[in-house]
């Protein structure tokens, strides 16, 4: 009996296991898919929100602080830059919890791919939703008179930066996204340990204006760290120790909480 086979049970047409970039590109593709499915939010959360700080902080304090809006703005626009940015890395936390509860993760456990790319994916995504929230940032910066002294170059390391550190800080989210069963708990826990680091800091308000006790707090913050290098990387006035604290902070963050994250998730694989 000459029987047919479907083409997918002939020799050799098995589809291979997708290398590992090539699934940690899949997963990327999927969480972009997602984020356009969900349009209004994305354009509120990057472009809308960080347009409104800089314009409340701006002219709230601006008079104050630089005698002018537009004099502010100069210090103010690289701390903006973080405040606008850092928040936004609870979203991989809230969608890897999300997916989990819902069971789909589940499901990708019993395929044949390399796990990891499923988080990976996950956060490389974030990188347009930093890169949204930045662009904002700096045509609404520009409109007030912001003229960076770094020029182009400056202005484009600076960026880098910001969306670098905020990839590392996502991670943290990421961890605490896959060890709760509630995304509940992942943004509520997150206002809890921004908060406090986002305003005790240099985002704001110069150091140096501070009380000593407090002035030593706030130098210590990873935060500050970040928006010190952000604003001297704009403005070109930059140091090597700025340098160091800066992007040390963001690999201190990556080389704790990627393992962790790795070991939380791929430890919930069955058997």
């Amino acid at each position: 009996m000459n029987e047919r086979h479907p083409a997918w049970l002939k020799a050799g047409s098995v589809r291979r296991r997708p290398g590992r970039w090539a699934a940690a590109a899949l997963f990327t593709r999927r969480a972009l898919h997602h984020l356009g499915n969900n349009a209004f939010g994305f354009a509120f959360e990057a472009v809308v929100s960080p347009i409104v700080m800089l314009l409340i902080f701006g002219f709230l304090f601006g008079g104050a602080m630089a005698g002018s809006v537009r004099e502010y703005v100069r210090f103010l626009l690289p701390g903006i830059l973080v405040l606008t940015v850092v928040p936004m890395t609870v979203a991989s936390g809230t969608t890897l919890c999300t997916d989990m509860a819902r069971g789909v993760y589940q499901r990708f456990r019993t395929m044949p791919f390399w796990q990891p790319a499923a988080v990976l994916g996950l956060v490389a995504a974030d990188g347009v939703r930093y890169a949204a929230g930045v662009t904002a940032v700096l045509g609404a910066g520009w409109a007030l008179g912001f003229r960076p002294a770094g020029g182009v170059s400056g202005t484009v390391q600076a960026v880098a930066y910001a969306i670098f550190f905020a990839w590392c800080v996502g991670w943290v989210f990421t961890w605490i996204g896959s060890i709760v069963k509630r995304p509940e708990t992942v943004s509520g826990s997150s206002m809890m340990i921004l908060y406090p680091l986002l305003f005790a800091s240099s985002v704001l308000v110069d150091p140096s204006t501070m009380p000593r006790w407090l002035r030593v707090a706030v130098d210590a913050n990873p935060i500050s760290a970040a928006a010190t290098l952000t604003r001297g990387l704009f403005h070109g006035t930059a140091t090597a120790g700025e340098l160091a604290a800066g992007i040390g902070a963001g690999l201190l963050f990556a080389a704790v909480f990627i393992p962790l994250t790795m070991y939380a998730y791929l430890r919930k694989q069955p058997g």
